[in-house]
Parts: structure tokens; sequence; C-alpha cells
């Protein structure tokens, strides 16, 4: 990933994404905002207890930092599901002003209409963004460990692949900032339920050696679940940035124990 150090607000954009001209897309950080203490400062969920206003305001940063017209954006109520909006040009500025107008049972999106940002947030879950340059199709997930191992990723690209022809081989993915391995300690529900979906915690569970405690790998579950789908490993970027050990650059609702803002992951055909 590179950082793009816009005097408005940083984002990250892909590398494997950046050199398509059809595509705009960016990571946001936690920088560059108006929001105050636990929120600082660029902190875009609705769905915190910092002040509506502020949000908005930093919405509105981060929509001129990335050139992109706020109005363009449509947003998600994510509930940490599998389900797949297939976004349409009515749908652009749903979410964007209020939680009430925001797609809700959802937590992806894919499009083919231009002039549409289609955005997840996250503050821990992984966000990804996906690129068909064949038939200039556009995805957009968030898995945190739910999405993530009920699939959630494979079924944006199934969704790209029915409904608008793509093929797995010619999609571009990027898997976004997240917790990592690192730091990600799961209990007896998440090892079971890797289990039941995997068969094996094998190189997506790992036991720590000096506390033996299980760490999930949402990183290398997601790219498994991307080579499952039939992306290219080599059209496979991972930003291999943990949210919590990166807390200062991104929210991270581990490091602030439930309490923290949402930065997020947008791509718009141009």
């Amino acid at each position: 990933m590179q950082l793009i150090n816009n005097v408005q607000a940083p984002y990250f954009i892909f590398d494997n994404l950046s050199g398509f001209n059809e595509i705009k897309h960016f990571v946001s950080t936690r920088h560059g905002g108006v929001s105050k203490g636990d929120y600082s400062s660029l902190n875009i969920g609705f769905g915190t207890d910092d002040d509506h206003a502020l949000v908005l305001e930093n919405r509105q940063i981060l929509a001129k930092s990335v050139n992109i017209s706020l109005d363009s954006f449509v947003i998600l109520n994510q509930i940490h599901n599998t389900n797949v909006a297939v976004v349409t040009s009515s749908m652009r500025g749903n979410g964007v002003y209020s939680r009430d107008t925001a797609l809700c049972g959802t937590d992806a999106m894919v499009t083919n209409q231009p002039d549409i940002c289609i955005f997840v947030m996250s503050a821990d879950c992984v966000p990804l963004l996906f690129f068909d340059p064949v038939n200039k199709v556009i995805g957009a997930c968030h898995a945190g460990w739910r999405g993530t191992i009920n699939k959630a990723p494979l079924a944006t690209i199934k969704t790209m692949c029915q409904t608008f022809g793509s093929i797995p081989a010619d999609i571009i993915a990027g898997i976004g900032p997240s917790i990592g391995p690192c730091c990600y300690n799961v209990g007896g529900e998440v090892i079971d339920s890797v289990l039941r979906t995997f068969g094996s915690t094998d190189s997506l569970i790992r036991f720590d050696n000096f506390d033996w405690q299980p760490y999930f790998d949402l990183w290398a579950t997601n790219k498994y679940l991307l080579l499952e789908a039939g992306i290219n490993d080599n059209h496979i970027e991972l930003a291999g940035l943990c949210t919590q050990c990166h807390h200062n650059d991104f929210f991270s609702s581990r490091h602030g124990k439930g309490i923290t803002g949402r930065f997020g992951a947008g791509i718009m055909l141009k």
C-alpha cells in the first residue's frame, strides 16, 4: 500500500489497484478530522457516540481529500452477515447524511455503475476492495470474524460473477488494514467455528509460544477465501497493517475496549 499524505486527510491506496485509471479507491486513516477524545480525529461512523455533526464534517473532509463527491457515496448499516447488495444509481447518497437511509441487512456491495463510491467501515474488521477490469465491476466487503468464517468475501465475488459476468481470475483484490494475527486473541466460539467451516485450524489459528493463547489470522483466512474463489495469488494485495498495533493511525475496537471511531475503504468507477 501507498500512503497519500493529502493536505486535508491522509489515506492509503493499494498498489495493485492504483494502476487502473478506470477507478478511484482509498483506505482512510484516523487523521485529519475534527472529532475529539476516543473518536479523534477522522471518525466517519454514525454508529458511535460521537457527535453527528462532527462525523458528517469528517465525511466531507474525507470526500474532499479523495476528490469524490460525498453525494456519490453509498454506505451500509453493517451487521456482520454475508448478504451482498447490488447497488444502482438510485442508491447514490444512501447512508451519507443519516443512518436511517443506509442500506440495511448487508455487509457488502457490488456495482457496475459509474460515479458511485461503495464504502465500508471498520475498526478492526477486514475491509476488502475488488475490481474486475474486464467487465468494469467493483465490490466492497466488510468481514469481521463472523463474516470471514461465513465467507462474506466469497459471497461478494460470487455476486460479481452471477450478476455482471465477472470471472474470478480477472478480479483484482485488496485486503485492507485490520486486527492482525499478532493481536487477535480469540475464544472457543471462534475456534469451533473455524473448525466447522474449514475442517482444520492449521495456519488460521495459531497458539502463541509465550502465553499459549489462540490467535485468529483474519488476513490468512480472507486470502484463503479469495484463492478458493479463483482469484489469482498475484492479484491479491494484503495491507499487512494491524489496527491494534497501529491504533494511532487506525481506529481499533480492541484497543479502545469497544469505544472508538471508524475508518473506511471505498472504491468507485469513474
